[in-house]
């Protein structure tokens, strides 16, 4: 697998059933080092937000009434995301809804930071990002970086992406590349199946 340049990816919900994108932010690191390049986007849903997520992460319908919709933007998505390798805590969310909006994406693989974690920090107490960002010291990087807290799709991305960076950095190239085929939900999937 060629993970060494990677999308770190979050979206946030609108409450839905099922959820709509309302925001979404990309990070792009090559050798597990951001390049300055990153993306977000407000996204404009079908329907309101719910006040139950609005607790959660802030955005309210009027945040983005005048943001574009999922349609406007998927082509930039694509051009940037579509056939490389994504990064996400709980990936498996990130693809669902991601595939649901724009049912053209197609990443190669989907390393999933909340399986890199219990794998490589095992006996933790929690492995919530929030609670993973605290115990590993990179919350306070995440909001110098971003000036922004935590259910950010911006503060989230940058989050992942220093846990990423920090879980596999100790790590020699060929355990880093074990690695994250083992926290890849696409290869354990494939596994599932021989």
């Amino acid at each position: 697998m060629s993970w060494e340049k990677v999308w770190v990816v979050d979206v946030e919900g609108n409450g839905a059933t099922p959820p709509e994108i309302i925001e979404i932010a990309l990070l792009e690191l090559i050798d597990l080092e951001p390049t300055g390049r990153a993306f977000h986007w407000l996204i404009k849903p079908n329907e309101s937000i719910s006040a139950a997520v609005t607790r959660i992460h802030g955005l309210t319908d009027a945040d983005v009434a005048d943001a574009p919709t999922i349609d406007d933007v998927a082509e930039d998505i694509l051009t940037w995301t579509d056939g490389g390798v994504i990064v996400g805590h709980n990936v498996r969310v990130e693809l669902e809804v991601i595939s649901r909006s724009i049912p053209e994406w197609q990443p190669s693989a989907a390393i999933d930071t909340l399986k890199l974690a219990r794998s490589l920090r095992p006996g933790l107490e929690s492995y919530g990002l929030e609670k993973l960002g605290s115990a590993l010291g990179l919350t306070a990087e995440a909001e110098r970086q971003t000036g922004l807290r935590h259910h950010s799709a911006e503060f989230d991305v940058v989050l992942t992406g220093l846990l990423f960076s920090s879980l596999l950095r100790p790590l020699g190239i060929d355990s880093r590349t074990a690695r994250a085929r083992d926290a890849d939900i696409f290869f354990s999937a494939q596994e599932s199946f021989l």
